[in-house]
């Protein structure tokens, strides 16, 4: 293992075709300065590899100074499949990123979608603060943001998403997305060129969850509108726009 292969020129014109949407993404939301220190926050999924691989191959063509750590929390629970911690540290240490591995209060009582989601988050602010970085950077996706969406309007009755950017603790920690722009099959596709490590497993508690509930009924509407996800997100940010300036 000698972290993430993603030499093949399939592969080569994947991450140029992705790394502009991310750069897109960064310039729009003023997601990266100079001097921050990036935590990225690594499940061992197709989606958080593929975003560690995508900022650190963005700081050979950018002027920008900026430092990634990978930081991975361990659960008994994965959303997807994933690579081992074995193969995360090979992948951390291919990469030449600092990395450290946390531990998740996980208790199976109870446990749902929301709490372990929760508790995760918990740990990666935690280990975020702990390790000095200023910036936390989530994998989330379009087909992410969409689902978001329509889960808050659907079940809260609000036209929310989730924010590209998004500052916490008066400012301490800021959240980015910068596969925001990036839909879900481009990642599956990407993953696929550089085989990802991955490795299948179905968590017992998300396989009847609203979200996958969401994700078909948007699989359905895609058919007939293929920009029903950016649509989506576009008019969350627009009603946030208008409520803040209102």
């Amino acid at each position: 293992m000698s972290g993430l292969r993603c030499s093949s020129p399939s592969a080569k014109r994947l991450a140029f075709f992705l790394l502009k949407k991310v750069n897109k993404a960064i310039r729009d939301y003023d997601m990266i300065r100079d001097g921050d220190r990036v935590a990225v926050a690594v499940s061992g999924g197709k989606d958080s590899l593929t975003l560690l691989k995508l900022l650190n191959l963005r700081r050979r063509y950018v002027p920008q100074e900026y430092h990634l750590v990978a930081v991975n929390v361990q659960s008994a629970y994965q959303c997807a499949a994933h690579a081992t911690r074995e193969e995360l540290k090979d992948i951390f240490e291919a990469e030449g990123v600092e990395y450290s591995f946390e531990e998740m209060d996980a208790p199976e009582e109870d446990l749902n979608c929301f709490r372990c989601a929760w508790n995760r988050r918990k740990a990666l602010f935690l280990a975020t603060h702990r390790l000095g970085c200023n910036k936390l950077a989530f994998a989330h996706h379009a087909d992410d943001v969409a689902q978001t969406t329509l889960l808050n309007l659907f079940y809260q009755g609000r036209l929310e998403t989730m924010e590209p950017r998004v500052e916490f603790f008066g400012g301490l920690i800021t959240v980015i997305r910068p596969l925001v722009y990036v839909p879900e099959k481009e990642i599956v596709r990407f993953a696929k060129a550089c085989n990802f490590p991955l490795h299948a497993q179905e968590c017992p508690i998300g396989r009847n969850s609203k979200r996958a509930k969401v994700k078909e009924i948007l699989r359905e509407i895609e058919k007939d509108c293929p920009e029903v996800k950016i649509n989506l997100f576009r008019a969350a940010m627009r009603h946030r726009a208008y409520t803040r300036n209102s």
